[in-house]
C-alpha cells in the first residue's frame, strides 16, 4: 500500500511521465492502483494505530466547532446578558455592536491563526503546531472564564480564536499526510464530523449550565473547553511526511513503524514517501498570483465559492444563533436549549449520512440539492415569522432542525470534498489558504450583520431574516448550478484535463475523456 500526501495525491498517484499545461499544471499519463487493493475496513483493521492518530488530530477540530456554536448559544443565557449587557424594556440585552464584536473577534483570530499555523507547522512540525495552538487556546479560555468586562472578554476570545485557527489547520493537514488513499476521504470528512460534535457538545453544555442564576451559567461552558486539550499529544506520532521533508529519515522511519505496526516492512513506504516529497518540493514553485491565472482562476473561484455558498445559505443565522433565535421567536429558555441540542444532533447525523451519499449521488447533485433545500427552509422560516402564533413558532423552529440535517449532509461536507478535488496540485496549499481566508472573511461579515438584524434593540427582524438569506441562497444556488462540477470517479489526471480543455464545470460529469 502506497503512502501519499493529499497535497500531492494527484502527483504521486501517477508516474513521472507527464506534460505541462499552459497554466503550469502537470498532467500525468497513468495512475498507480496500490492504495486501492484494500478496502477501507481492511485498512482500518490492518493499521489501527494509523487510524487512531489520524482520528486524534482530526478531533482537534472539536474545539473549533465548540467555540463557533457557543458564540451564539451563550447569548441565550440570561446570566451572560446580565453580566455583559444592559436592561432594555426590562430585559437584559447585549448591545448589538458588542454582540457583533463577540461573534467577529474569534473569526478574526482564526484568520490570522491559520496563516501563522502554516508557518509554524513547517518549522516545528505538526505536533509542535498543535502544541502552540493548545497553549494559545488555553490562554484564551482562561481569559473567558475570568472576564468580568466586555473588553477583557473580547481580548480573550481573540486569543482563543488564534489558537482555534491552529486546530482547524493542523487536523486536515495531518490527516491528509498520514492516511492511505482508501481512507483519505473518510479521515478528511472526519474534520467536519469533529466540528459538528463540538457544536453538539457546546449546546449540551449550554443546556446543562444555562439555567443557573450565577455567572457559572456561562463560565461553565467556557471552562469545559479545557477538556479538549490534547493530553495525548506527547505520545502522538509526528507526520512522516514532515520528517522526510526536513531530512530526518531516521525519525520518519520510526514514525512509519509506529503508524503501520512493528510487523510491517516500512522501507518500501519510506522510499516511496521520499520520492513523493521530492516531487512535491519540485512543484512548489507556484506563486500566489498563479492562483488567478489561466484556468487556475476558475479552479480557485470554485474552491472558494463553495464556502461563500455556505454563508449565503444562512449558516451563521440558523445554526450559530439558533438558541437565541428560538427565544426571540417566543419559546422559553428550556425548550430553546433543547432545540439547540437537537439541531446539532441532527447535524452529526447529517455528516455521517454524507459519507455514503458522496459516492452514490455525486458531488454536484448533492450540492445543488442542498442549496435548493436550504433556500426553501429559509423562505419558510421567514413566512412563519409573519404568523404570530405559538404553533407557528414551533414549526419555524422545526425547520431549523431540517435545515441542519440538509446542510451537514450536503454542502457542509461537499465543500471540503470539492476543495480537495478542484484545486490544482501545485497550488493546493495556497488555494486551501485562500478558501480558509474566504470563509473567515464572510464569517466576520455575517457575524457583524446577523446580530443587528435579529437583536431587539436593532432591526428586530427575528425570523424574517429568513427572507434575506433565502434570497442570497437562491442567488448562490444559481452560481452553484453554473460552476459546481461533478467529479465523482474522476482521476486527478482527468480533472486536470477537463480544466485544461476548458470544459464548462456543469458539463464535466458527462464529458467523455476516454477519447482524448
Amino acid at each position: 500500500m502506497g503512502f501519499k500526501t493529499d497535497s500531492t495525491s494527484d502527483l504521486d498517484a501517477r508516474d513521472s511521465s507527464g506534460t505541462q499545461s499552459d497554466d503550469g499544471n502537470t498532467t500525468m499519463s497513468t495512475e498507480k492502483g496500490e492504495d486501492r487493493q484494500q478496502s477501507a475496513w481492511q485498512t482500518v483493521r490492518t493499521y489501527p494505530a494509523l487510524v487512531w492518530w489520524a482520528f486524534f488530530f482530526a478531533m482537534s477540530a472539536v474545539g473549533w466547532g465548540f467555540d463557533v456554536q457557543v458564540n451564539g448559544a451563550v447569548v441565550a443565557v440570561p446570566a451572560f446578558r446580565r453580566q455583559f449587557g444592559y436592561l432594555y424594556n426590562g430585559e437584559p440585552t447585549i448591545p448589538a455592536p458588542w454582540l457583533s464584536a463577540f461573534g467577529v473577534i474569534s473569526s478574526t483570530g482564526q484568520f490570522f491563526g491559520g496563516f501563522i499555523c502554516s508557518y509554524v507547522a513547517d518549522r516545528l512540525g505538526r505536533k509542535g503546531g498543535l502544541a502552540l495552538g493548545i497553549f494559545l487556546s488555553c490562554g484564551g479560555i482562561l481569559g473567558e472564564v475570568l472576564s468580568f468586562s466586555r473588553v477583557s472578554f473580547l481580548i480573550s476570545k481573540f486569543i482563543l480564536g488564534v489558537g482555534l485557527g491552529f486546530y482547524l489547520t493542523i487536523g486536515p493537514l495531518y490527516c491528509s499526510e498520514v492516511s492511505p488513499i482508501v481512507l483519505r476521504g473518510i479521515t478528511t470528512a472526519g474534520i467536519n464530523l469533529a466540528i459538528v460534535i463540538g457544536q453538539l457538545l457546546s449546546n449540551s453544555a449550554i443546556k446543562g449550565f444555562g439555567n443557573r442564576d450565577d455567572t457559572w451559567a456561562f463560565r461553565g461552558p467556557f471552562a469545559i473547553q479545557f477538556f479538549f486539550i490534547a493530553i495525548g499529544l506527547p505520545f502522538a506520532v509526528e507526520s512522516p511526511w514532515y520528517l522526510v521533508h526536513r531530512g530526518d529519515l531516521d525519525g520518519a522511519r520510526h514514525a512509519l513503524q509506529r503508524l503501520y505496526g512493528r510487523h510491517t516492512d516500512i522501507e518500501p513506504k519510506l522510499k516511496e514517501l521520499r520520492a513523493t516529497v521530492a516531487e512535491y518540493d519540485a512543484f512548489q514553485q507556484g506563486k500566489w498570483v498563479d492562483c488567478f491565472r489561466g484556468t487556475n482562476l476558475i479552479r480557485t473561484g470554485i474552491s472558494t465559492g463553495v464556502f461563500v455558498c455556505q454563508h449565503f445559505s444562512g449558516i451563521i443565522f440558523v445554526l450559530g444563533y439558533s438558541t437565541y433565535f428560538f427565544e426571540l421567536a417566543g419559546l422559553s429558555t428550556t425548550p430553546a436549549f433543547d432545540l439547540g441540542v437537537g439541531i446539532t444532533g441532527f447535524g452529526v447525523l447529517g455528516t455521517v449520512v454524507s459519507w455514503s451519499l458522496v459516492n452514490s449521488c455525486g458531488r454536484r447533485k448533492l450540492f445543488l440539492f442542498g442549496m435548493a433545500g436550504l433556500t426553501v427552509c429559509l423562505m419558510l422560516i421567514g413566512i412563519l415569522d409573519v404568523i404570530p402564533t405559538n404553533g407557528a413558532a414551533w414549526v419555524q423552529a422545526s425547520f431549523t432542525v431540517v435545515y441542519a440535517l440538509i446542510y451537514q449532509s450536503t454542502i457542509g461536507a461537499m465543500a471540503f470534498v470539492l476543495l480537495g478535488e478542484v484545486s490544482s496540485p501545485r497550488l493546493r496549499a495556497k488555494t486551501t489558504a485562500l478558501a480558509t481566508a474566504t470563509q473567515s472573511v464572510f464569517g466576520i461579515a455575517m457575524n457583524v450583520a446577523v446580530p443587528y438584524m435579529v437583536n431587539p434593540d436593532a432591526a428586530n427582524m427575528k425570523g424574517k431574516v429568513g427572507f434575506v438569506f433565502g434570497g442570497l441562497s437562491f442567488l448562490a444556488a444559481i452560481g452553484a448550478f453554473l460552476y459546481v462540477p461533478e467529479l465523482k470517479a474522476r482521476s486527478f489526471e482527468e480533472i486536470d484535463l477537463l480544466f485544461s480543455l476548458r470544459v464548462p464545470p456543469r458539463k464535466m460529469g458527462s464529458y467523455n475523456t476516454a477519447t482524448m
